[in-house]
């Protein structure tokens, strides 16, 4: 297999990964074989190494010395850092967003909503989340701002992962159904408001999957 068709195969590999992990098909702490992943995939090891390394810099797998790389588990404290930074800079994105969007590309971040909603309404937890992190790209997208794109590209990932702490997806996608009308006003004033808002209920759906958790273990 050449260079090229390896590194195809480990963005394949890290996508299912990636997808099996947001979805929590590889719970926290489980471990991710080399060799038995290569089997799953029907691919060599190689591959399943650069993936799992682009798993590791996107801050969802853990590589251990010696050892097995493994799902990462978040603490609390990585969940409030994380929201910290976060509403930091995802505010900023949605004021953008807001102050510069066009007509397709608010057309877009439409169907997203809508995809959410009626991932919602169907119950299928794993479309109404996927739409909800699309949602988000998107509006990092309507953002236009390079620097800040670079910033969200490194969270993304965990950003999608706190979005699979949701149970009410119902109630996630009101919440982007609030701030799609915001920016579809280009109206700021509210967005200061809740855009914080809804972080938070992430942030508080994450500390309480975290504790049930860690109640089911002890």
């Amino acid at each position: 297999m050449t260079g090229g068709e390896n590194e195809l195969e480990s963005v394949r590999v890290a996508r299912v990964l990636r997808a099996e992990i947001l979805h929590g098909d590889r719970a926290p702490g489980s471990r991710l074989v080399e060799r038995d992943i290569a089997a799953e995939l029907e691919v060599s090891r190689l591959p399943v190494r650069e993936a799992i390394r682009m798993l590791v810099a996107e801050g969802v797998v853990v590589a251990r010395p010696r050892s097995w790389a493994v799902v990462r588990e978040f603490t609390a404290q990585d969940i409030q850092e994380f929201s910290e930074v976060r509403e930091a800079v995802e505010t900023l994105v949605f004021l953008l967003a807001a102050e510069r969007h066009d007509e397709a590309g608010l057309a877009m971040l439409r169907a997203a909503l809508d995809e959410e909603f009626a991932g919602a309404e169907a119950d299928d937890e794993v479309r109404a989340q996927d739409a909800a992190g699309e949602f988000h790209v998107i509006v990092a997208r309507l953002a236009d701002n390079s620097m800040l794109n670079e910033l969200l590209f490194g969270l993304v990932t965990r950003l999608r992962w706190l979005f699979g702490q949701h149970d009410d997806l119902l109630g996630m996608a009101e919440q982007h159904r609030t701030l799609f009308d915001a920016i579809a006003r280009r109206d700021t004033e509210l967005l200061r408001v809740e855009v914080p808002r809804h972080l938070d209920s992430g942030r508080q759906e994450a500390l309480r999957r975290l504790a049930e958790r860690s109640r089911a273990v002890g």
